[in-house]
């Protein structure tokens, strides 16, 4: 159990590592990153009166993950960040082995915030049928502060063929009742989406289940239920899928099926799963609605379980979050582009031709008009490469662990990449395919000789 006297006892150790972290050549530029200590999953995405609020699974010491709490940033603009330091401390016993994943729901002028507290029973358990509880918990916040912590459902609320892992609550809301979607595996291992109804955001009961009629993993961890353009969307990160030629590459994926759904009814159809991103580091996507209508997009860049590292441990930090992308449908598909504020991040403009190099890390680079065939070199060691309708990424010796990507697309038509000092992100198509990924280099060198790019060199993001 981790409060918050106990990490200020902690703080010496703490500064220590946070200046470790100041030393590292990896560092990043305009991604969100912990000071110190590990990071994952976004939480609680939201704009409040103004600011956008930013929060994420935080283990500041990076030694136990039972003192997972909630990690703050905060902006007006997406260029200038406060560290707000840590929301909520997994201090009590409804979540004493951690603060888990939640999410945000602002009502009458306040934040709601659901989360899953996680208990581990002392005892020699599975930790999956038994010896656990994750208990879905609210808060009532205004961002910095908040109300006591109150148990909304425990195990005994979700249906009896389920394990103890049900997990990352969302809220939709709907002809005035509140969903909450919760990500969960059944006995038989396999995965599904629970739905709760509430007419007052604190009294839920159960409502339905949403499910494949095949076998489509063994839990679907951090669902999210929105609508774009009339239509729905249900996103989700599915475990347990084998493998394809060029789908489900990683340990776990993360992605979206459209939804034809009637909450009133309790009826719903799936259509055809689609993954978010092609490329190694990518989990856990939320979206929240901002006042300009936008659906902006975060996830963690990052993979669990995976069997590749990041040398960033050496300086007492790992993980990241991608920059923000707006959502948006075309052709029943969703895309993922750069929120418009990254173009404020732009400092130079330069025309790079045909087998010039660019000798840096950090730049935004695009291509409209492609080939058939083409090849660029991202660093020196790490290329994209496109042929017979097959792109592949292969991440040569800056890996350490990560290798190739694939994925097949009949055309290319626009090349968009950012890169910054130990990270890339590249949308293809308008953002309709993408590849997100850690990279470790030692050598820059940005060039095709193919393919004209216009580069922008970036400013960093400030920190305060």
């Amino acid at each position: 159990m981790l409060d918050k006297k106990t990490f200020e006892e902690n703080f010496v150790k703490f500064s220590g590592m946070k200046n470790k972290v100041k030393e590292d050549p990896n560092l990043l530029s305009f991604h969100i990153y912990p000071e110190a200590g590990w990071l994952n999953d976004p939480n609680g995405l939201c704009e409040y009166k103004g600011r956008y609020h930013i929060y994420y699974q935080y283990s500041p010491l990076d030694e136990n993950k039972a003192d997972t709490c909630w990690g703050h940033v905060s902006t007006e603009d997406f260029i200038n960040y406060k560290r707000e330091g840590t929301l909520i401390y997994p201090d009590s016993r409804l979540d004493k082995d951690g603060a888990y994943s939640g999410s945000a729901f602002i009502k009458d002028d306040k934040i709601n915030f659901f989360y899953t507290g996680n208990v581990k029973y002392d005892g020699e358990y599975d930790f999956i049928k038994e010896g656990r509880e994750h208990n879905t918990i609210k808060l009532v916040s205004d961002g910095y502060k908040y109300s006591d912590k109150r148990l909304i459902l425990d195990n005994n609320d979700y249906p009896k063929d389920l394990t103890k892992h049900v997990r990352d609550p969302k809220i939709y809301e709907k002809d005035g009742y509140f969903y909450m979607f919760i990500g969960a595996r059944s006995l038989l291992d396999k995965g599904l989406v629970l739905v709760y109804k509430s007419k007052d955001l604190d009294n839920f009961t159960y409502h339905m289940r949403i499910e494949t009629d095949y076998d489509f993993g063994y839990m679907w961890e951090c669902p999210d239920f929105f609508t774009i353009d009339s239509k729905d969307f249900l996103i989700l990160c599915p475990q347990g899928l084998a493998s394809e030629t060029y789908k489900f590459q990683n340990i776990y994926q993360a992605g979206y099926f459209p939804i034809e759904i009637d909450l009133s009814k309790k009826t719903y159809k799936l259509g055809e799963f689609t993954e978010l991103d092609y490329g190694f580091d990518f989990y856990a996507p939320q979206t929240f609605k901002d006042s300009r209508s936008r659906r902006i997009l975060i996830a963690w860049m990052g993979m669990p379980d995976a069997d590749y590292t990041n040398p960033t441990i050496e300086y007492k930090w790992q993980h990241c979050l991608t920059i923000p992308r707006r959502l948006s449908v075309k052709n029943g598909k969703l895309c993922q582009n750069p929120i418009s504020e990254m173009e404020n991040i732009r400092k130079d403009h330069e025309r790079l031709k045909i087998g010039e190099v660019y000798e840096d890390f950090i730049f935004e680079a695009l291509a409209k008009n492609t080939k058939d065939s083409f090849v660029i070199n991202l660093r020196r060691d790490v290329s994209l490469s496109y042929k017979d309708g097959i792109l592949t990424l292969d991440m040569g010796d800056s890996s350490f662990g990560r290798e190739t990507r694939q994925v097949k697309i009949d055309t290319i038509g626009d090349i968009r990449i950012y890169s910054d000092k130990s990270s890339l992100e590249i949308f293809i198509n308008e953002g309709e395919y993408v590849l997100t990924s850690r990279v470790y280099s030692k050598k820059a060198g940005f060039y095709s000789k193919d393919l004209d790019f216009d580069l922008y060199t970036l400013n960093s993001i400030d920190f305060i």
